[in-house]
């Protein structure tokens, strides 16, 4: 068994390889594909690869063949677009009206609309490059990672030594991102739980305490390693979202105020916080495929469709789903703000009233969802650190030992963030301005315009479509 897991953990960290010009691809959310430089199929299963988990059962990953069509158990334009609602309605959305308070009642709506636009546009900008580069490279699945080093290699000549720091690149705000995340989960629950607490106890606990007694569980937890038993914890997290969703509704379409107590703009000291609360809410929503943020989402919802060329279009399940989306983060944000006004805080579960029995069903609902997607998020930076970490391991005995310490102080790291930054409000400003923008505005243009046809003109620094590829990078 610990043979197994070291080979597996080598293959999965092994770069680029000369001679021969193969290159394995240990990317997030898919398996291991070995392809050619010259867009050949993928290399054969040698015997000694097993399917089986080193650690836990059976693994989720299996090679699948570049030259299928058609994905088995392909997902119908309804299905995904069912997928695609269901991992965009998270903890963010129930931040929205804390973002309204930082904008207005007017900026916050026409703002939320324009960001949403650019978000959408940007995801079709990826989208489109997933499918141009993966025709190129003999792809029929491709991750952000994995596009943003095809782009590069299918430039310019000058670029293309730029393309294994691009896909470092991503990784990198992939992890940032995922582990922010866990990080407002940390205080997202500790809060909600507290308020619950506290209304039954006359003395009151310390919310660090509550921070420890749930990550002391969250460390048993993220020990698993096969996404495919995190798939009833995503399933529960499901059905508690939408029950604490239809009652947070119920508290706040009831005695609302007039919309002239509330305040049309607020001030452009604090639109920062608003751009950064509803950049997160776009980016930070919980997967239930373990795939990371909303970028990585939405290819791997495509590629399973059997009818891709349903999922792009101005009426295709893309801009249907996000316009749903939009319609649900603007409700809440519009009826939040106009409930609760300046008052309104991180999380609109923490405005509910603490004697009302039915707001504590709220608040344990959704800690409950977003503590059981904790794992689902913290899957994405394991599959990107782990392999290189235990690579400088020789025992096998010591990959597994190592693997283990790596997750418990991966979660550990999430807890002491959360604890230098406890207000809720702000960690989710910060981790959506610094990392979840990046990933969803700031990344998406520099993958290519037009195509990856510079490969096949490799004496020269290409021109034309070609030379649009980096542009935005190079821009920058």
């Amino acid at each position: 068994m610990m043979s197994e897991a070291a080979g597996g953990y080598q293959r999965l960290g092994q770069a680029e390889a000369g001679g021969g010009g193969e290159l394995l691809l240990a990317d997030s959310y898919y398996p291991p594909v070995k392809l050619s430089r010259q867009g050949a199929a993928p290399a054969a299963k040698r015997d000694d690869e097993s399917d089986e988990s080193p650690l836990l059962g059976q693994s989720t990953s299996s090679s699948s063949a570049v030259d299928d069509d058609t994905p088995q158990n392909a997902t119908t334009s309804c299905e995904t677009l069912i997928h695609l609602l269901k991992g965009n309605v998270g903890s963010g959305i129930l931040a929205m009206p804390d973002a309204m308070k930082n904008s207005g009642l007017l900026v916050g709506i026409i703002g939320l609309q324009l960001i949403g636009a650019v978000a959408i546009h940007c995801m079709h900008m990826l989208v489109d490059c997933s499918k141009m580069l993966g025709e190129e490279v003999g792809l029929r699945t491709m991750d952000y990672a994995t596009v943003a080093e095809e782009a590069f290699l299918c430039g310019p000549t000058p670029l293309r030594r730029l393309a294994a720091p691009a896909r470092k690149l991503v990784n990198v705000f992939l992890c940032i991102t995922q582990l922010g995340f866990c990080c407002v989960y940390v205080v997202f629950v500790s809060q909600n739980v507290k308020q619950v607490v506290d209304s039954y106890m006359p003395e009151h606990v310390s919310l660090y305490v509550y921070m420890v007694a749930i990550i002391i569980p969250w460390v048993l937890l993220c020990w698993i390693r096969d996404l495919k038993i995190l798939t009833p914890f995503s399933m529960m997290a499901n059905v508690l979202i939408i029950v604490g969703l239809v009652i947070t509704f119920i508290y706040l379409l009831h005695d609302l105020p007039p919309i002239s107590e509330r305040k049309a703009f607020s001030s452009l000291a604090q639109l920062p916080l608003y751009f950064g609360t509803t950049i997160y809410a776009f980016e930070g929503h919980r997967s239930g495929r373990g795939t990371a943020s909303w970028r990585g989402k939405v290819l791997p919802l495509e590629n399973e469709m059997a009818d891709p060329g349903e999922f792009r279009g101005w009426n295709g399940v893309l801009n249907t789903g996000m316009t749903l989306v939009m319609c649900m983060y603007t409700a809440v944000a519009f009826f939040g703000y106009l409930k609760y006004g300046d008052a309104v805080l991180g999380s609109i579960t923490l405005n509910l009233p603490t004697s009302d029995w039915l707001a504590q069903v709220v608040r344990l609902s959704m800690a409950g969802a977003v503590f059981l997607t904790y794992m689902l998020m913290f899957y994405v930076p394991c599959k990107i650190l782990i392999p290189p970490f235990i690579a400088k391991f020789h025992s096998e005995r010591h990959k597994i030992l190592a693997e283990f310490g790596l997750r418990t102080a991966l979660v550990l790291f999430t807890l002491l963030v959360a604890a230098l930054v406890p207000d809720l409000s702000l960690v989710i400003s910060l981790v959506g301005a610094v990392s979840s923008s990046m990933l969803a505005l700031i990344l998406p243009p520099s993958h290519p315009h037009g195509g990856g046809r510079a490969r096949a003109a490799a004496t020269a620094p290409s021109t034309g479509s070609s030379g649009r590829t980096c542009s935005w990078w190079c821009s920058v």
